[in-house]
């Protein structure tokens, strides 16, 4: 099936094979001695547990040359699943330490990106991460502005989202705005309806990361349907990271019921192991989505895409010619 993915980290799409490169060339067998170990390492308690690992991987991603390599083999991977079209977080923010530029970083991964650009088309958004506060994020998102030419389309705010509320970024989401950037924020993942709230009224994001959370304010709910807000849902990730205790009790199916406009995301698939695939399978056999079903959670995210018509258009023909073409 034709896929489109809207929410992918590209630090936490890493195959494993090329981290593994990235841990044997900074010495880290010391602490993980095989790629067997190093898989194990993908295994969280909890969201903080998650965001330790996010850092404890960031370690071996020290120079440009890098970003290139992880981002051409995440787009390969990509490629291979028949994943035509995705809009991919990167954070500049979480290698300032290293003395690693925003600018320079943005085009080293649009260099890896580009080697795949016969098999895949990604456009990327720059994550400002939230543990840094608004102060760093404006500066980030300036940095980011020089460079947007090398397909940087959104800004997005992840991170620790329980410790750093939306509104502390309303002026930077306005920032983001004027300078012609679409906007994403994570809510409703590692924090409640207030978040997404946030969100939504502070920060006026075009979309919704997680949204997991909604249904803890039944009139949050019956605003994002009216509004018809696009929610970047990722079921196994909230199942991996123990948002949600099972894959049958993800509310995305709900959700998709009551009319809200989800579709479905991997987020950081080769930390979570799973897939585009794998997330509509689940949507199948655990949350009883029909093949109709299946075919409008695809459109949904080709319409919330921030492609050009003619791209948007392409993307929605091979989607309705696969359904049209194949029985399963």
């Amino acid at each position: 099936m034709p896929k489109v993915e809207l929410h992918i980290h590209l630090e936490g799409s890493i195959p494993v094979t090329a981290l593994w490169e990235l841990v044997k060339k900074y010495n880290g067998t010391g602490e993980v001695k095989s790629i067997d170990e190093l898989k194990k390492k993908f295994e969280y308690s909890d969201f903080p547990h998650f965001i330790e690992t996010w850092v404890w991987k960031n370690r071996f991603i020290n120079e440009y040359d890098d970003f290139t390599l992880i981002a051409e083999s995440a787009a390969a991977n990509l490629a291979k699943q028949n994943i035509k079209y995705s809009e991919m977080f990167f954070s500049p923010p979480d290698f300032y330490h290293k003395k690693l530029v925003t600018q320079k970083i943005t085009e080293a991964v649009y260099k890896g990106i580009q080697i795949h650009r016969d098999k895949i088309k990604i456009n990327l958004v720059a994550d400002l991460v939230r543990d840094f506060g608004a102060k760093r994020a404006i500066t980030t998102l300036e940095e980011i502005n020089e460079v947007k030419n090398f397909d940087v389309i959104g800004i997005g705010l992840g991170g620790s989202e329980q410790a750093f509320p939306p509104g502390i970024f309303k002026e930077v989401f306005e920032a983001a705005r004027e300078m012609g950037f679409y906007t994403s924020a994570h809510a409703g993942e590692a924090a409640g309806a207030e978040s997404i709230w946030g969100a939504v009224k502070d920060l006026k994001a075009d979309r919704i990361g997680h949204g997991t959370r909604a249904f803890e304010d039944p009139l949050l709910v019956e605003y994002l349907r009216e509004n018809s807000i696009p929610i970047e849902m990722c079921p196994i990730s909230n199942v991996r990271t123990g948002v949600v205790k099972s894959i049958n009790e993800h509310p995305v199916k709900d959700y998709f019921n009551i009319g809200l406009n989800v579709f479905v995301n991997t987020d950081d698939p080769e930390m979570f192991n799973n897939t585009m695939a794998g997330e509509y399978a689940s949507c199948v056999n655990n949350l009883g989505f029909s093949k109709d079903g299946i075919r409008q959670l695809a459109l949904n995210a080709v319409r919330s895409a921030w492609c050009a018509d003619y791209k948007r258009e392409s993307l929605e023909t091979e989607i309705y010619n696969f359904f049209k073409f194949n029985n399963f």
